[in-house]
């Protein structure tokens, strides 16, 4: 019930022409974000990214005629994240640094993060 809320609200955002990212490390799941925020989107658009196991982080963004712009990464544990756009317009995106955020939060948090890697 909670997945479905999550994926109906991204859903909305998008159709709303908000941008959203998904960034999904969870290792034993029951599910696919993406793939079911794909389905309830029905874009006309194929993504390589509907492996139950995959670990991936997503940056979507609405484009005209009910089209929606991905970016998928692959991720992997101990290695480090990627770095995805975050649409503020049309024409203006922001890199997202989800390792150096991520690295940010441990540090503000007071998690060790292990030398050389996670």
């Amino acid at each position: 019930m909670h997945r479905h809320a999550f994926i109906t609200k991204c859903a909305a955002y998008l159709q709303a022409g908000v941008s959203v990212m998904i960034v999904d490390v969870v290792t034993e799941r029951s599910g696919n974000l993406h793939a079911e925020l794909i389905e309830e989107l029905a874009p006309t658009v194929t993504i390589d990214l509907n492996e139950d196991d995959a670990l991936y982080a997503v940056a979507y963004r609405s484009q005209p005629a009910h089209q929606v712009a991905v970016w998928p990464e692959r991720l992997a544990i101990g290695q480090p994240l990627s770095t995805l756009p975050l649409w503020l317009s049309d024409i203006v995106a922001v890199p997202v640094d989800l390792d150096g955020c991520y690295l940010a939060a441990c540090k503000a948090l007071r998690i060790r993060v292990p030398a050389g890697g996670y």
